[in-house]
Formats: structure tokens, sequence, C-alpha cells
């Protein structure tokens, strides 16, 4: 036997449907205007050593930079810092050391042996190996993020949302897991990170802004440029390649006039 509903609450039932598929899926991104995109894109350099700043001084605590070496910060197309600055920097990370000369790896006290950083260094991680890095956090295992902006969907304005993108109330009917927390730019709205930036959690040498947006901008910046250190080199290389084919193809094209011309 067929039972056929009412019209009103047939409509109901179908307007309701997108609203129940939509829980859980990821709220369109926030959009910002990098300088860095374009096929003439720059780096912005303030943002660059503000950004880097940033993760040293926030990020670092649980996600690793294993990919970059601490001598790209000083080159062409990176932040812009000296030579001078660059191994300040290095040294002042501790580096696990190789054995002594006494074939030892670790000191009376079992502690492994560490030694300062050197410009030939990858910037060292957070945590001594996964299983540290999880029991730190909950079970979840905070992403290295040296390539992070290329291997997320969205590159950029994914990671901004996500870090500027906590502080929302859930809809009703949304139940935040225990020991997460909300965050509609998530895929599933529950993120095992907590929120990772305050208003002037960092003080910016220059004096300029630093609130959540502005912290969220710079690192996303800086971490743009860990994803793609030669980027700024890549787009030089495409104008002058075409500009060369424009002009190659002005000169093409007066030849084959010039070839061509008596037999019209």
């Amino acid at each position: 036997m067929r039972f056929a509903l009412p019209l009103g609450l047939a409509l109901a039932v179908v307007s309701s449907a997108p609203a129940l598929a939509a829980v859980g899926d990821q709220m369109p991104l926030k959009h910002v205007e990098w300088s860095f995109e374009g096929p003439l894109g720059t780096f912005n350099r303030a943002d660059l050593q503000h950004g880097f700043q940033v993760y040293k001084e926030v990020c670092s605590a649980c996600h690793s930079l294993n990919r970059v070496a601490f001598h790209t910060l000083s080159e062409e197309g990176g932040p812009g810092f000296t030579d001078p600055q660059m191994k300040a920097i290095a040294a002042a990370y501790k580096i696990p050391a190789g054995p002594n000369d006494k074939g030892e790896t670790v000191d009376d006290k079992g502690q492994p042996l560490m030694r300062s950083g050197i410009p030939s260094d990858y910037f060292p991680a957070p945590f001594a190996n996964e299983d540290a890095a999880r029991a730190a956090n909950g079970g979840a295992l905070p992403p290295d993020l040296s390539i992070i902006v290329k291997a997320r969907p969205g590159g950029p304005d994914y990671v901004y949302s996500i870090i500027s993108g906590f502080g929302q109330k859930p809809p009703p009917g949304f139940k935040v897991t225990e020991g997460k927390y909300y965050n509609p730019y998530f895929i599933g709205w529950n993120i095992a990170m907590p929120p990772p930036l305050t208003d002037n959690q960092v003080t910016f040498a220059d004096g300029a802004p630093a609130k959540i947006e502005d912290e969220a901008k710079a690192v996303v910046t800086f971490l743009s440029w860990t994803s793609e250190p030669h980027l700024e080199d890549r787009h030089r290389m495409g104008l002058g390649v075409m500009v060369f084919l424009i002009v190659l193809s002005g000169l093409l094209y007066f030849s084959y006039r010039r070839v061509w011309k008596d037999a019209h």
C-alpha cells in the first residue's frame, strides 16, 4: 500500500535536504589579494619576515619545517634577511650533533648531544618522532608546513581560512567532538588544532598591525614561499619567454611579408 505525502510536507523534506547535506561541508574559503599571485606576482618582503616571526614564535611549537634550510632565508627571492641575520637565526636553534671524538651521541645524563645550527642545516622538528608528536597533541599529528600551501586544495586561501576561522559559533544541532574545535573551513568542522593565533600575539619589530588577520596573512605568505621558493624566478622566466615569443612572432610576420610581397 502506498501513502502519498501531503504537498507541503513533501516540499519541506526536499527543501531541508541541501541543509542536511551541507552539515560538515567546507565553508567557501576566504579570499585574500596575495601579492605573489598572477604571472607577475612577487613576495612582499615585510610579510615574509613577519610570517617567519609568526612561524617561529607560534607555529614551530607543533609544526615542523623540515624541507627548509636556514641558508635560503638570505638567498635571492627569499625573505630578504642578511647573511649575518640568517646565521644568527640558525645559531639560535639546537641541532642534534653527530658522534663526538669519543663516538658518543648522548651526554652523561642520556640526553642527545646538541650543537648550534649552521646555514646548511634544516629547521629542526619540534618533536623527536611521530609518537612524541601525537602524544603531545591528543593523538593528532601536526603536519609539516614546508609545502602545506601547495599540498592543500585552495592553496593560500585554504591555509589562511583555517588559521583565521576559529571563534565562530557552531550551527544548532552540530556537536563539537570532545578535544576538538569548531572550524567551518575544515572538512567535517571538527579540527584537532586549537586556535593558533590571537590579536597581538606577535609583536612585529617595525610596529606593523598584528591582528589575527595580519598574523595569518603574514605566515601564509611565508609558507607560500617555503612551498615555492623559486616562484619569482619562474615568473621572471615566464615573462622573458612571453616577450621573446612576441618579438619572434613579429619578426616572422615581417619576414613573411617581405618574402611574399612580390607574389601579390
